[in-house]
C-alpha cells in the first residue's frame, strides 16, 4: 500500500494518541488502552477506550475495533502510539494497523528501544515468532531532534519520514511527545490508579 502523502500539515490536523494504563508487570489480566483525539496540539475532541491482555497478543485487533467503532474514525488523519508494545509485551503490528485502517501510524518513544532486550523478553512468552515478526514490521527506529536539544524516537507505517517528523513536531507543544499521547497517558494512568 502506498504512503499517505501530506502536501501541507495543517496546524489542527486530527490525530489519535493511544497509550496504555498502569499495571503490575508479570501478572495476568487486562489493562486499559485509551485513545485521545486531538486537533493538532490545541483541542481535545474525544476519548475512546478498550482493554487488552497484559503480555497478550490482542492489541492490534482491539485497537482496530476501538477506532473503527468510534464516531471520530472518518475525521482522523494520523494515529500516534506510545511505542509498539502496550500492556507489557502485547506487540502492535503497525503495518497491519495502517493496512486495515488506511491511516498512517507513528509510534513515538522518548527512549530508544533496545531491540535485543525486547527479543530476550519476548522469547519467554508464547508466540515468540509472531511477536518478533510484529516488532520487525515496525521498521527502522528513527531519531528525531526536538527542542532544547532533546530527542524522540519513532517508527512509522504508511507515511514518509519527512511528513512524520513534521506531524510529531507540530503536535508536540508542551513536551517532546505529541500532546495527544501525553494526554492519553494521563487519562490511562488515572483510570488504572482509580481501579
Amino acid at each position: 500500500m502506498a504512503y499517505k502523502r501530506f502536501r501541507y500539515v495543517k496546524p489542527e490536523i486530527r490525530v489519535l494518541g493511544i497509550d496504555d494504563g498502569v499495571f503490575a508487570p508479570h501478572t495476568k489480566g487486562t489493562v486499559d488502552v485509551i485513545g485521545v483525539v486531538y486537533r493538532g496540539s490545541r483541542l481535545l475532541e474525544g476519548v475512546m477506550r478498550t482493554e487488552i491482555q497484559i503480555d497478550g497478543t490482542d492489541a492490534t485487533e482491539k485497537i482496530i475495533s476501538m477506532i473503527k467503532g468510534s464516531p471520530h474514525y472518518k475525521q482522523l488523519r494520523v494515529i500516534l502510539l506510545n511505542g509498539v508494545t502496550l500492556g507489557g509485551f502485547n506487540v502492535v503490528d503497525i503495518q497491519t494497523l495502517f493496512e486495515r485502517l488506511k491511516l498512517p501510524i507513528i509510534a513515538v518513544t522518548r527512549e530508544k528501544p533496545d531491540l535485543e532486550d525486547v527479543r530476550k523478553a519476548l522469547i519467554n512468552l508464547p508466540g515468540f515468532e509472531d511477536r518478533w515478526k510484529k516488532m520487525g514490521n515496525a521498521g527502522e527506529i528513527i531519531e528525531l531532534s526536538m527542542r532544547e536539544g532533546k530527542v524522540t524516537y519513532m517508527q512509522i507505517a504508511g507515511i514518509s519520514r519527512e511528513d512524520a517528523e513534521r506531524i510529531v513536531k507540530s503536535t508536540s507543544t508542551r513536551s517532546n511527545i505529541p500532546e495527544a499521547l501525553r494526554v492519553a497517558h494521563i487519562i490511562a494512568s488515572g483510570l488504572s490508579k482509580m481501579e
